[in-house]
């Protein structure tokens, strides 16, 4: 066996070696929502500059994602005509209604229970932002510097958008693992194994060749 093979088949090992460990990382943070018909929309803007109409839907959701395209969506009724049954229109004002989910145990951050979810509707003023009418319904909020949403209602009592390994979260809405996906080798590292028992056995083929050829 040649040094060349020798060093390709020690960094093919290394790299089977860490292909199971590397995890996605996601964030834990509130996301924003609207409610468009019979289904939710990811908010393509902050809280405090949407300035919702009034019978609108909007929703929050704690939990821990990779980005928009994975992030879980608000549970429980989104109907405007529910949640503000009970909050009577008023001339010179608008109703919102609110979807506040904290999320589920897995992406709480560690020693907070997550509250149950809840609807509220707010009643303010014609020209309100979305952030207003949390503020009226949802008290105390928390924001970072850059104006980020960090808490609902108190909720969480600290961090703000952290990053946190997928591994060690898992958001409710995500696929039960099955028997074959629960932790076992990944089919990068089975073709990885592969590859490197084919190297092997060119190689020790490659070393048979060359004795024959010296005797």
């Amino acid at each position: 066996m040649t040094r060349r093979v020798v060093l390709f088949l020690l960094a093919a090992f290394l790299l089977i070696g860490t292909a199971g460990q590397a995890q996605a990382a996601g964030y834990r943070y509130w996301s924003f929502w609207d409610r468009d018909g019979g289904k939710w929309v990811y908010a393509t803007q902050g809280p405090s500059l949407v300035r919702p109409s009034d019978g609108d839907v909007q929703g929050f959701r704690f939990a821990v994602s990779e980005d928009s395209g994975d992030a879980a969506q608000p549970r429980g009724t989104a109907d405007f005509a529910s949640i503000c049954a009970k909050t009577p229109a008023e001339d010179g004002s608008k109703r919102v209604a609110l979807v506040l989910d904290f999320g589920t145990g897995p992406d709480a951050p560690s020693g907070e229970t997550p509250p149950a979810p809840r609807t509220a509707c707010a009643r303010v003023s014609p020209d309100a932002t979305t952030a207003d009418a949390l503020a009226a319904v949802a008290d105390p909020l928390r924001y970072n510097t850059n104006a980020l949403l960090c808490a609902i209602a108190g909720y969480p009592k600290s961090g703000c958008g952290e990053q946190v390994s997928q591994k060690q979260n898992s958001s409710a809405t995500a696929a039960p693992k099955t028997a074959e996906d629960d932790d076992g080798p990944s089919v990068g590292l089975y073709a990885g194994i592969v590859v490197v028992a084919a190297l092997a056995g060119a190689a020790t083929w490659q070393a048979r060749r060359r004795r024959n050829a010296t005797r």
